[in-house]
């Protein structure tokens, strides 16, 4: 027989009070063999839906800064990457993105552009952090930095499909992204064996692949001022930010927005 939550609770209230007051039902307490199944599926369902509405804080930013996923919602988004629910919600932002990049008159002068984002964006990695708890552990910098320069990320199907399609609609790529300048060459290869060649996003020596100079002058910045002022150098080139595409709300916020920005899921890290 199965129980609704309300059913459940008030079980479980009964039995424990009953126990409490009676030492003889205490010990016979054992033979109550369905209880245990019948809690433990409570408790399941109860961290599920919890999860469900954590996420949905996470993806809109009502969480704010978290270091870590927390640990009983691990189960829930290998779940979630898995069993095809990412896929589905990527797939619907990418179908509405490219609905509106439609809309958008190309003049044809090379200067209507769109911004991605690379990691989680374009490249996954879920593959590392699978390793790592889906971002149940703390980051770890030096390890990460080992994944991304094996170079192995694969794309996902709806980002490169949508990267192609707002190419094939005649926008400028600008590739904007947290990675090191020492990463370029590693990175530039990765983009390409996951489908997007580095014909399709123009040569680097124009700028469109912009990646951090830690060290310099990009030290200790929050992702959410870098980004802003290399979008504010491309728009000072003449470039028109139709659109900018990203998994943190860091890629989106700040100054010299894009005319429409979308986010795309990623509840396993959080940048500021």
């Amino acid at each position: 027989m199965a129980f609704s939550r309300s059913s459940s609770v008030s079980f479980f209230t009964f039995l424990l009070f009953a126990v409490f007051i009676n030492p003889a039902i205490s010990s016979r307490v054992s033979s109550f063999i369905t209880l245990p199944v019948a809690v433990d599926e409570f408790l399941l369902s109860f961290t599920a839906s919890y999860c469900e509405s954590w996420r949905l804080s996470v993806e809109t930013n009502n969480a704010g800064p978290s270091e870590v996923v927390p640990s009983k919602c691990v189960r829930s988004l290998e779940t979630y990457y898995n069993q095809g629910q990412f896929d589905n919600d990527y797939s619907i932002v990418a179908t509405y993105t490219l609905a509106y990049a439609k809309t958008v008159k190309i003049g044809g002068d090379g200067k209507d552009a769109w911004v991605f984002d690379i990691d989680e964006t374009l490249l996954s990695n879920l593959e590392y952090y699978a390793a790592h708890g889906y971002g149940s552990e703390p980051y770890n910098s030096k390890a990460f930095n080992e994944w991304v320069l094996k170079g192995t990320a694969p794309g996902f199907d709806a980002s490169l499909k949508l990267f192609k399609d707002l190419k094939q609609l005649g926008f400028t790529i600008i590739l904007l992204t947290g990675r090191d300048e020492g990463q370029r060459a590693i990175t530039e290869k990765n983009l390409q064996d996951a489908g997007l060649g580095v014909d399709c996003f123009c040569a680097c020596d124009l700028g469109l692949l912009i990646l951090t100079h830690w060290g310099e002058e990009d030290q200790g910045k929050a992702a959410a001022k870098y980004k802003s002022e290399q979008r504010s150098r491309m728009v000072k080139k003449g470039y028109k930010l139709h659109g900018n595409t990203g998994d943190q709300w860091s890629d989106l916020q700040g100054f010299a927005l894009a005319d429409r920005s979308f986010k795309v899921p990623n509840p396993m890290y959080y940048i500021g």
